[in-house]
């Protein structure tokens, strides 16, 4: 208060400071028409937009700018992984006389990924539902905090297609129990099969001529 004793406005800033003031109270008008014009038009996808939610990362905000570029039919992608494609989350198959050159992702998804990102940011960071931020720790170690980053996104828009598609709650379930063909879940079985039959044959509780271990051709 000493500091500004006796200081006293000129009628040039008294204006200048009454312009940014109304200019201040036009910008929040026309935040609030903007908000309220997303409000009336989010309305006929309330249900969708709440399912959403139920996400780790998404808030009513994000959900509708996801529903905006995928919308809630999901049957026109086919899959889970056509939709990481599309919008360019999937690492780029570039081989050359059997070299792989790059595994970068693609420049697709110009307003979805970006979104996604922001959304994979903030479900590692979410204290209630550590669930992404586990899987990010464990990538982060191997692939860096970028490729890290994009494949938490990856999971999260495989997991939205999911709940899109069936109507359920977000639910954290691997993405091999959904993702992967029933015949390749089954030759996995049959491989987690044979190695437990074979340690438990090295360890000498069972013995090999009792057992009819499965082969490669009846996997």
């Amino acid at each position: 208060m000493e500091s500004i004793d006796g200081f006293q406005m000129t009628a040039q800033q008294k204006n200048r400071a009454k312009l940014v003031g109304e200019h201040y109270d036009y910008l929040v008008n026309q935040i609030q028409k903007l908000d309220d014009a997303f409000d009336r038009l989010a309305q006929p996808f309330e249900p969708s937009i709440n399912l959403l939610c139920t996400s780790p990362g998404i808030r009513r905000l994000s959900a509708i700018m996801v529903l905006s570029e995928i919308g809630e039919d999901m049957t026109q992608f086919g899959s889970s992984k056509r939709l990481c494609c599309w919008a360019g989350l999937t690492p780029g198959n570039n081989k050359s006389a059997g070299k792989k050159k790059s595994v970068q992702i693609n420049r697709a998804g110009v307003y979805l990924k970006p979104t996604l990102v922001q959304i994979a940011h903030a479900a590692v960071k979410d204290k209630e539902n550590p669930y992404y931020a586990i899987k990010y720790d464990r990538l982060s170690k191997r692939r860096g905090k970028k490729r890290a980053i994009i494949a938490i996104a990856r999971m999260i828009l495989t997991a939205l297609f999911h709940m899109l598609s069936t109507g359920e709650i977000w639910n954290p379930v691997d993405l091999e129990q959904i993702d992967t063909p029933l015949e390749l879940r089954e030759k996995e079985l049959q491989k987690s099969i044979r190695r437990a039959v074979n340690l438990l044959v090295v360890q000498g509780i069972i013995e090999v001529d009792a057992l009819r271990l499965p082969t490669a051709e009846t996997a």
